[in-house]
C-alpha cells in the first residue's frame, strides 16, 4: 500500500513539535506493517467525515485518511491531523 499526504497536512506537520512529527512517523510505520494493529484503533468515521477512516497517533491526536486506488494499487490519502476536539467539534 502506498500513501500520500495532503498539502495542508504537510503544512500542519511542519508546525508541530518534533515529538508529534516523530509520533506521526512511527504511527505510519505501524500502519503500513499492519493497518489493523489494535494500537492504531483504525476505524470508520461518520457524519461530516463519512467515507474516511481514523488512526490514533497519540492518546488524543489522530490522523484521518481515505482509502483509494492509484493505478490499481491501494493508497491511503492522509488529509488531516488533530485532536479529537479539533477534528470532531460540532
Amino acid at each position: 500500500m502506498k500513501f500520500q499526504l495532503a498539502p495542508m497536512l504537510i503544512d500542519k506537520l511542519k508546525k508541530q513539535d518534533v515529538r508529534i512529527r516523530n509520533s506521526f512517523k512511527k504511527t505510519l510505520e505501524t500502519f503500513f506493517k499492519d493497518p489493523n494493529n489494535l494500537e492504531l484503533d483504525n476505524h470508520e468515521l461518520k457524519r461530516e467525515w463519512k467515507g474516511f477512516r481514523s488512526i490514533d497517533v497519540t492518546t488524543d491526536l489522530c490522523a484521518i485518511y481515505q482509502e483509494d486506488n492509484l493505478e490499481g494499487e491501494p493508497i491511503a490519502y492522509f488529509v488531516a491531523l488533530g485532536t479529537h476536539k479539533e477534528l470532531y467539534k460540532k
